[in-house]
């Protein structure tokens, strides 16, 4: 794996850093748009609502006692929650699956729910097995994790109406799409990696197919008609 990224939310009240997370993974989270004949869908790689309480979930049920933090992962393919402690005391996997509330910090739960970033007791889990199967939960002694797939643009780099013309062809139809489009965002939607995706947008440069217009932080994509 290539780390293009790594971003710390500690040493700040774990209020504020819970927020942060969450905005960050939102901002993550892009929505991007299947076109079929009729109309028009728009989906996020994860499900928000899903995430949003796993987050939360993995947050508040985290063994803070050995300072080990929870991590959350974004790959191309999937973002992966990882909290510390394993299972509580006496509960089995049963138990964790069965939406009962047995919180591991107490009253880290209640100031979590006077905020509002915890709705109802036990409701968390629930919201989760709604979008997704207890699969995705890996449980091992010390770790539980939670691997969010993502609900991607493509499939094995087949677009939605299996147009197989090539690599160029697929990330020229997301630049046409999405002119805002990032580098880290079209590596996530199409599964290339970071630098794959800048040989094909040099290629596409480099052929008159696209401009860019504006600086690279702030500019978009042009598809040259011609």
């Amino acid at each position: 794996m290539d780390l293009i990224e790594n971003e710390e939310y500690g040493y700040c009240s774990l209020i504020k850093a819970t927020y942060s997370v969450l905005e960050k993974l939102k901002i993550e989270n892009v929505t991007y748009a299947k076109v079929p004949s009729t109309k028009r869908i728009e989906k996020n790689l994860v499900e928000p609502v899903t995430m949003r309480e796993a987050i939360v979930n993995c947050i508040v049920h985290n063994d803070f006692t050995h300072e080990i933090p929870p991590v959350f992962e974004i790959f191309n393919n999937r973002i992966v929650i990882t909290s510390y402690g394993g299972l509580i005391p006496n509960q089995s996997e049963e138990d964790y699956f069965s939406c009962s509330s047995m919180p591991r910090n107490r009253e880290l739960m209640r100031v979590f729910k006077d905020l509002g970033l915890v709705e109802q007791l036990g409701s968390g889990m629930s919201r989760i097995l709604k979008a997704y199967d207890k699969s995705i939960f890996q449980i091992s002694e010390h770790f539980i994790k939670a691997v969010f797939p993502f609900d991607k643009v493509m499939n094995n780099g087949k677009s939605f109406n299996g147009d197989e013309n090539g690599d160029e062809k697929l990330v020229l139809k997301m630049l046409m799409e999405q002119p805002n489009i990032t580098a880290k965002e079209l590596s996530i939607l199409s599964s290339f990696s970071m630098r794959k995706i800048s040989r094909i947008v040099k290629r596409l440069r480099e052929s008159g197919k696209i401009i860019r217009i504006g600086s690279d932080r702030k500019g978009y994509w042009k598809i040259n008609e011609k």
